[in-house]
């Protein structure tokens, strides 16, 4: 990264960040006092073996869990002062969530799957629904029930719900990690193209190859931030 581009990313405002973050289930700490900022139009992707933190980190900016110190700001504002409904309510508008295992309703269609995304945000279009799976190479398949898809289509219909309300953050946790390699290459292609486009990606993985694709990859070990590698310079 050249020393402009270095020294614009730090000095412009996170969009993303994580201030002396500490999660604990019991006895066990998951997370322990992570500091982390990440620009608007980033890819980042998490690294660590099983176990350092990776999930847990995303989920707590995701706003599906909570942290027991420390904060999160998204976009500024300190999700801990979200109540559920404020946090039901970001998340609809501000994040795309595509997992590993899909998570699609299994007697809904491809089409319908997509379209409770839309729901969740009080605006259902069937047009819109329909024309971003088209995007993806689903609109043949728009009809089909989840069983009735190979997993690199469900990951597809996954990630067309994800970009159905348009976020400006996608998070993807080993969104490759059911795949072969034909259809991980697809979903990778995709969400470079999402990031070409200027959303900030963020990715857990623990495939040194598909981290490459990002920005910057952050190591995590035992829930402590462990260093970072720059890979590719930041659209910013």
């Amino acid at each position: 990264m050249s020393s402009s581009l270095l020294e614009k990313a730090t000095t412009q405002t996170a969009a993303i960040e994580t201030v002396g973050l500490c999660k604990r289930f019991g006895q066990v700490t998951a997370l322990d006092h992570v500091n982390l900022r990440i620009h608007r139009g980033e890819f980042t992707a998490f690294m660590g073996a099983s176990g350092s933190g990776k999930t847990t980190l995303m989920n707590i900016m995701t706003c599906l869990d909570t942290a027991t110190e420390g904060k999160v700001l998204l976009d500024g504002r300190d999700v801990a002062t979200f109540d559920d409904e404020m946090r039901r309510k970001f998340r609809s508008e501000k994040i795309g969530l595509v997992f590993q295992q899909f998570h699609l309703i299994p007697y809904l269609s491809a089409l319908e799957n997509v379209m409770l995304a839309q729901h969740y945000h009080s605006v259902v279009d069937e047009p819109t629904a329909l024309k971003v799976l088209e995007q993806f190479g689903m609109g043949h398949r728009v009809h089909h029930l989840p069983k009735q898809l190979s997993g690199g289509e469900q990951q597809r219909v996954c990630i067309a719900r994800a970009l159905v309300n348009e976020p400006p953050f996608i998070f993807a946790d080993e969104p490759t990690g059911n795949l072969d390699e034909e259809n991980e290459q697809v979903v990778m292609d995709f969400l470079k193209q999402l990031h070409s486009q200027g959303r900030t990606i963020i990715m857990v993985t623990h495939n040194p190859d598909l981290a490459r694709s990002a920005n910057r990859i952050v190591r995590l070990h035992h829930g402590k931030y462990l260093g970072e590698e720059l890979e590719n310079a930041p659209k910013v």
